[in-house]
């Protein structure tokens, strides 16, 4: 035991002494070479990126809609209790089914969210 205390204090004392090196910068030349290259890749790569933030935004709004359907879980329950005498025991259930299955398609979507930026529709 005091042999690996030892051991990892001489450790950590070597990577304080001889820390990592520092990176550094490209010089300008690469960069003035490089930056053709890049805006022309990035042209291409424009209408990609373009439709893979609108299959991510369709995405989103899945996750919007089903945040929003968890807030029938409270309102299902006073329409299912209270409502009783008003006839609102039929829409009470509906949105205390539709409250409770709210989480697990919002779980459901945020796992799919990165294939759906590639492109993957559900409905």
């Amino acid at each position: 035991m005091r042999k690996t205390i030892i051991l990892c204090i001489l450790i950590c004392m070597a990577y304080m002494l001889f820390p990592a090196p520092e990176a550094k910068a490209m010089d300008p030349v690469t960069m003035a070479l490089l930056a053709p290259v890049a805006l022309s890749l990035a042209e291409k790569a424009k209408p990609y990126v373009i439709k893979g933030l609108k299959n991510g935004l369709k995405g989103l709004m899945y996750m919007g809609k089903d945040m929003i359907d968890i807030f029938r879980l409270p309102i299902g329950v006073l329409q299912a209790t209270v409502g009783i005498p008003f006839g609102g025991l039929k829409p009470g259930l509906r949105n205390l089914v539709l409250g409770g299955i709210a989480p697990f398609k919002l779980a459901f979507h945020t796992v799919l969210m990165p294939a759906m930026f590639c492109g993957l529709t559900i409905n």
